[in-house]
C-alpha cells in the first residue's frame, strides 16, 4: 500500500513538472491611457507588433522606448521578453510581460511551456500574446 502511495505521488510530481505555466497579475485600470513599451530587439518583431496593437485597441497611446530606459519614464512602462523554441516546429515557448506604474511593478504575466513534452505547447504566438495582454489589461 505504501509503495502505491509513493508511486502515485511520484507520478503526480512528474506530470506537474512537465506542464505549461501561465500566470497573470492584472494591472489595475488607470485614467491615464499613455503607456511606453521598452523595446527588446532580441525578441521577434512580430511580438512587439501584436502587443502594441492590443494596447492600441484598448485605447492606449503607445510610445516606444529604447532598451535600458528608466522604468519611470512614463506613467506606465511595460517590458517584455519572449523565446521561441524548436521541437518538430518553431513555437513560442516563453513570454514574460511586466508593467510598471511610476517605476513600481503593477502587473505581470508569465507563460512558460519549455518543460511541456506534449503537443499543447504548440500555440499560435499572436493568439497567445493577445490572450496574455488582454488578461493583463482588463
Amino acid at each position: 500500500m505504501f509503495k502505491k502511495i509513493i508511486l502515485v505521488l511520484l507520478l503526480g510530481t512528474l506530470v506537474s513538472a512537465c506542464s505549461t505555466i501561465q500566470t497573470v497579475t492584472p494591472v489595475q485600470r488607470m485614467q491615464d491611457k499613455n503607456i511606453c513599451i521598452v523595446q527588446d530587439l532580441a525578441v521577434r518583431e512580430g511580438f512587439l507588433n501584436t502587443y502594441r496593437q492590443v494596447l492600441q485597441e484598448k485605447g492606449y497611446a503607445v510610445k516606444l522606448l529604447s532598451k535600458g530606459a528608466a522604468l519611470d519614464t512614463c506613467p506606465l512602462v511595460t517590458t517584455y521578453y519572449a523565446l521561441w523554441s524548436w521541437d518538430l516546429a518553431i513555437y513560442m515557448s516563453y513570454v514574460q510581460i511586466k508593467v510598471y506604474r511610476k517605476g513600481i511593478l503593477a502587473g505581470e504575466t508569465l507563460y512558460d511551456s519549455r518543460n511541456n513534452p506534449g503537443f499543447s505547447k504548440f500555440v499560435k504566438g499572436n493568439e497567445k500574446i493577445r490572450e496574455l495582454a488582454n488578461r493583463l489589461f482588463l
